[in-house]
């Protein structure tokens, strides 16, 4: 279920790119307009966090960390 205010409640320059990212894919993924929705409160944090898991040092290459969440992605039917 995803919140109606996270579907809808973006800022113009926001609805703008997520307007630009349905045109080009179909669809603008459920995982940007959350990163997108309220951007200081979640969004970056969870942006650079993710950024160090997946590129920090780490005793697995880039490409298996990759792998990995692509993987999980699959598993999850997530199209992202």
């Amino acid at each position: 279920m995803r919140l109606k205010k996270v579907h809808q409640g973006h800022g113009l320059g926001d609805r703008i790119m997520l307007g630009v990212m349905r045109l080009m894919a179909g669809h603008a993924p459920g995982v940007v307009r959350t990163l997108r929705y309220r951007k200081d409160f979640f969004g970056r944090p969870f942006s650079e966090l993710t950024q160090q898991v997946m590129r920090g040092p780490s005793p697995w290459s880039v490409g298996e960390r990759e792998l990995f969440a692509a993987f999980v992605s699959r598993l999850n039917k997530c199209v992202f």
